[in-house]
């Protein structure tokens, strides 16, 4: 594409958007917000910004949980809330302590951009005769913010998500595929293929030990709690640990360039409550 001739090509000029899931997709359970409502968080990253960010959770890992290179730890936000595997360590209070001021302090510095895009599941369902597919709705959302910053900074990058297993896999690389080469709403598939350097969204298992991937996980949950308290959806509050996770990342939302507002840009609500 002509496009490609003046974007820079350089592995430091490309991006990357890192892809976790919060909640589910299977759109006939409501009975909780962990069920009715999916949550797709991406975060992205420049490729330098992203190796400072690998090799900075390396070191922070290493810290706190000594192992073997060839046996790396891989951060999960539910391991570590729980306190299993080798987490076990965080049962000491003050060990506890200090990890999580260090990861505090590890993704407060951290260099990248993030976009959540809740699906309500519910009121699609009842306001929606024949909806779309949640992932197809939310990765069409989260591609739109992505692609449209890339457009915007003259950049192109590509997209990985963590693998969910085979049919999860199969269903988020079909949504992508329909997006870049199709387009959606009111984006040609042109406005996507001028940013995205793949056809393909690339896949990769927990075990593959990826920083974006794990920066993800970490942040999916409570930045969906956010936007549901912010909506009114739900009563819940936020856990000590995941308010403090969400505080450190608060200025990474994607947002709007001119008054900065975060709603549209790093958050998404689809369908919004009448």
């Amino acid at each position: 594409m002509k496009t490609d001739a003046v974007k820079p090509f350089g592995p430091e000029e490309r991006y990357r958007l890192y892809v976790d899931e919060s909640g589910d997709h299977v759109i006939r359970q409501f009975t909780t917000p962990g069920h009715r409502y999916l949550c797709l968080l991406g975060c992205w990253f420049s490729g330098m910004a992203y190796r400072t960010f690998h090799q900075s959770l390396e070191d922070f890992k290493q810290r706190h949980i000594p192992h073997s290179p060839d046996e790396p730890i891989v951060l999960h936000r539910v391991d570590i809330t729980e306190r299993r595997g080798c987490f076990w360590r965080l049962r000491d209070e003050r060990a506890a302590e200090h990890f999580d001021a260090d990861l505090v302090q590890l993704i407060t510095a951290a260099d990248f951009l993030m976009t959540a895009v809740v699906i309500d599941k519910l009121i699609l369902k009842e306001r929606y005769p024949t909806p779309s597919h949640p992932y197809h709705l939310a990765m069409g959302f989260l591609l739109q913010r992505y692609c449209g910053y890339l457009n915007h900074v003259n950049r192109r990058g590509d997209v990985m998500a963590e693998s969910r297993g085979g049919t999860e896999d199969r269903r988020l690389m079909d949504s992508y595929s329909r997006v870049y080469e199709r387009g959606v709403w009111m984006r040609g598939a042109s406005f996507f293929q001028q940013a995205l350097t793949s056809k393909q969204l690339k896949v990769k298992p927990k075990s593959a030990n990826i920083a974006g991937l794990q920066l993800a996980d970490l942040l999916a949950h409570p930045v969906r709690k956010r936007v549901l308290i912010e909506n009114g959806c739900t009563d819940e509050e936020l856990a000590p640990f995941a308010a403090r996770l969400l505080a450190a990342a608060e200025g990474k939302f994607n947002r709007h360039l001119y008054d900065g507002r975060t709603e549209g840009y790093g958050t998404v609500l689809f369908p919004r409550p009448k």
